[in-house]
């Protein structure tokens, strides 16, 4: 899909306490105490980590460099110039160059391209397969955009948390696309899998460092979820060594170093990732996890009290609870807590959406109007825009005549 300016992204993998998965979930359950032991690692000397000390072996830093493999994300071969030489040769407009690659690439009539989550591969490897994820198809789109001229780089997207009602989990989703800069300044996101916007909490964008950061992160997580602590600590030193200052990779390495029974350096990297990123929530609740297994009580519960302090600050915490008390028909409750959510961000459309379909319900219909008019007024999508209007027309009609 190739729109302006939508959304899409690629899932990427993070390790949580008791499990791992695809989605990046985020369990908020503990914080931990950013500050207690020893002092956080310094991002400049991940090559001063702590071997990993396995039962017959230890492996150093220096293996990571040795042994890991870098294949090119981007590289193309002579297939891939003709490629983009057949769809894009001849045309100067460089919107008509992106569409039309965009087109041969996920089009019936060449790549076709078909979605796998678990397709990782370079640029290479995803042309000649005809598979791919979101961040490997990141890299072939990325890879073929810039040998037709046009200016693409990696996105990171991430995605509004949403809560369950087991333990209060929340999962966050931390995903990759493509952006596209054309001569004209308009950007144009080009993705695999598109999320709905509303899903979209924010972005930012990434480097080919980090995209490759990513890649060997991959690797580790699916070496961990086999228990390959080599392999998973290897990969993953190779991914901080790229990107050191990226909180979740920090994460995903004190989940290693806990795994082989390292708790000091599991720590440490927990307390990193929180340097880097204090709202860093995998970190705190792995840290909880870690101190449980520790005995050391008075510090998990100091950061549990912490924790709620940070989940009654998420305005997206509040809208689950008032869709939660919606869906059991209690709107008046509901109200209340998109009263808060829309305090804490008053200007984001869905939230103010929400609340006026609330209204609408408890037949406050003047309030309604005032919410999906300013829904209207702050929304970015024109596929937003006209639900809103469309809701606004039946508030309107349900409206005694002459108000």
């Amino acid at each position: 899909m190739v729109s302006s300016p939508a959304v899409a992204a690629r899932q990427w993998r993070q390790f949580l306490s008791g499990g791992w998965g695809w989605r990046l979930p985020l369990v908020l359950l503990a914080l931990s105490l950013a500050g207690c032991a020893s002092d956080p690692i310094d991002t400049r000397t991940v090559d001063s980590l702590a071997p990993l000390r396995l039962d017959d072996r230890t492996l150093t830093v220096a293996e990571a460099q040795g042994r890991v493999p870098r294949p090119d994300l981007l590289s193309l071969d002579q297939p891939m110039r003709e490629f983009v030489a057949r769809y894009t040769g001849g045309l100067g407009n460089s919107r008509l160059v992106l569409m039309s690659l965009h087109d041969a690439v996920r089009g019936v009539g060449a790549l076709h391209l078909a979605y796998d989550p678990f397709a990782d591969g370079t640029a290479t490897d995803v042309f000649h397969r005809g598979t791919a994820n979101c961040l490997s198809y990141a890299n072939l789109f990325i890879a073929l955009a810039r040998e037709a001229g046009l200016e693409a780089n990696y996105q990171w997207l991430e995605v509004r948390p949403q809560w369950s009602k087991v333990s209060e989990r929340v999962q966050v989703g931390l995903h990759v696309n493509v952006v596209v800069r054309l001569r004209d300044g308009k950007r144009y996101m080009v993705d695999i899998d598109p999320l709905p916007s509303s899903d979209i909490a924010g972005s930012q964008d990434l480097t080919d460092s980090d995209a490759e950061a990513l890649y060997y992160n991959n690797i580790a997580m699916d070496a961990l979820g086999r228990d390959d602590l080599e392999q998973a600590w290897l990969y993953l030193v190779r991914a901080l060594q790229l990107s050191p200052a990226m909180s979740h990779l920090w994460v995903n390495l004190g989940a290693i170093y806990r795994y082989s029974g390292q708790h000091e350096e599991a720590e440490r990297s927990y307390l990193q990732a929180l340097a880097l990123d204090f709202t860093e929530y995998s970190a705190m609740t792995n840290l909880a996890v870690l101190y449980g297994l520790q005995g050391r009580q008075e510090e998990r519960e100091y950061w549990l009290a912490k924790v709620d302090r940070h989940r009654q600050s998420n305005p997206y915490y509040h809208s689950w609870q008032g869709d939660a008390a919606a869906a059991e028909g209690d709107w008046q409750a509901a109200l209340g807590h998109y009263n808060r959510a829309v305090e804490l961000l008053p200007h984001d459309s869905r939230l103010l959406f929400s609340r006026g379909l609330i209204y609408y319900r408890l037949n406050r219909l003047d309030d309604a109007v005032v919410d999906i008019r300013q829904a209207i007024d702050s929304a970015n999508l024109y596929s937003d825009i006209q639900l809103y209007q469309l809701q606004l027309e039946e508030v309107r009609k349900a409206r005694p005549l002459g108000t």
